[in-house]
């Protein structure tokens, strides 16, 4: 569903609430806004909080620390 939202004379606009609801944007979040070709792309920027175990299915915390250190004393 496309929406139209005016730009206030500061450059400002409202994110509507069902898109913020749907991609749970709060207040303070930060995006990510970029070009491509003449749309405006707003990325939302996760929050490293709510990135715990997103890759759990990969390794435990403590294989991950091992493979670090492994890939670190090659360097």
């Amino acid at each position: 569903m496309d929406l139209i939202v005016k730009v206030t004379r500061k450059g400002q606009t409202t994110i509507p609430k069902d898109y913020r609801e749907k991609l749970k944007i709060r207040e303070g979040d930060e995006l990510l806004v970029g070009l491509r070709g003449r749309e405006i792309i707003f990325t939302p920027i996760p929050k490293l909080d709510t990135l715990a175990g997103v890759d759990s299915e990969y390794g435990d915390v403590e294989e991950v620390k091992k493979e670090v250190e492994r890939i670190r004393e090659e360097y």
